[in-house]
This record gives C-alpha cells, sequence and structure tokens, in this order.
C-alpha cells in the first residue's frame, strides 16, 4: 500500500513538472531559434551602447534609464524571402503574443502601412519585459524586447527625450535602423 502511495507521488510529480515547464512557445524561444536563421537579423543592445553622460535627466528619466538592462531586437525582413513563409513566420509571432500572460499596452499604425501593438510581462508598475511588435508592409517584421528590473511604463516614456539627445556608439545596427527607413 505505502509503495503504491510513492509510485502515485512520483507519478503526479512528474506530470506536473512536466505540464508546467511546457506553457508554449515564448518570445525568448523564438528569438532564440530564429536569431541565425537567413531572412532574420538580431541585435543585443546594452544600455552603455546609449551615451546619456553629457545628457540631462530628471531623477525619475535617471531611474527609468537605470531600471533597463539591455534590447534585444529580432528583424525579418520580406526582401529575399517567399510570401507564404513570412507570413508563417508573422503568424508565429502573433500567435505567441495572443498568450494571455503579454498584457496589452497599446496599439497603433494602419493596413496599409503597418501596425504595431506593445506588450509587457509583469504589474505596469514592475513590468520584466517590455515588448514592441511592429510589422511594415512593404519591409517585415520587427520585436524588440525591452529587459530589466521593476520598469515603470510612465518613466520609461519619459526616456523618450532623453534618447533624442543621447550619443549612440558606433556598432553595426544596419539591418535595424534599414528596417525604420
Amino acid at each position: 500500500m505505502i509503495q503504491s502511495i510513492k509510485k502515485s507521488i512520483v507519478v503526479l510529480l512528474l506530470v506536473t513538472a512536466f505540464t508546467s515547464c511546457n506553457q508554449g512557445p515564448t518570445l525568448q524561444t523564438y528569438y532564440v531559434d530564429n536569431e541565425l536563421k537567413p531572412g532574420f537579423a538580431s541585435f543585443d543592445v546594452p544600455t552603455s551602447f546609449i551615451n546619456v553622460e553629457d545628457v540631462e535627466m530628471t531623477d525619475e528619466q535617471r531611474e527609468a534609464y537605470e531600471s533597463v538592462d539591455k534590447l534585444n531586437v529580432l528583424t525579418y525582413m520580406i526582401e529575399n524571402t517567399e510570401a507564404a513563409e513570412y507570413n508563417l513566420e508573422l503568424d508565429k509571432v502573433k500567435t505567441i503574443l495572443k498568450n494571455p500572460k503579454y498584457e496589452e499596452l497599446m496599439r497603433g499604425g494602419n493596413s496599409t502601412d503597418g501596425k504595431f501593438i506593445v506588450k509587457y510581462l509583469g504589474d505596469v508598475d514592475s513590468i520584466e519585459e517590455l515588448i514592441v511588435f511592429g510589422n511594415a508592409n512593404n519591409k517585415g517584421f520587427m520585436i524588440a524586447r525591452v529587459l530589466g528590473d521593476d520598469m515603470n511604463v510612465a518613466k520609461l516614456m519619459s526616456l523618450q527625450s532623453v534618447l533624442q539627445n543621447a550619443k549612440f556608439e558606433d556598432t553595426n545596427l544596419n539591418g535595424l535602423t534599414d528596417f525604420f527607413k
């Protein structure tokens, strides 16, 4: 009797472990699985990439800047890919973002030029990951993951003016800048 209870407990623990680990695809796994594939370009940008030494910031802006650790960007360009392949990849990302764990913050754009959506993981006052997903009908799509600790939406939005005055270190971000041209 005790042996069967022990076996039942072990089976229950194994089932729980396997089902809790398999919560479907995430943006992180999508990024890792595709970053080296043809058609994709990836960029990992640490906050040290942005030189803000000479930029005046409020305490709120400094706190927001310090809460960001890095930016992961994955782009998939339409150029040199078949439409069916592009649409398959686009659908994969959209399916991942439909997961209720990704809370929607805002969306915009239009059906002619393209659309974007901003989502996040965590609470509005303590964001773990901010996600910007955009697709330009004539270019492709881009996923930007802003990773950090206890990021706050309102404070992050205040960084826009800081970024306009910041100096960016020389790096090879041609794929990313091409996406926005």
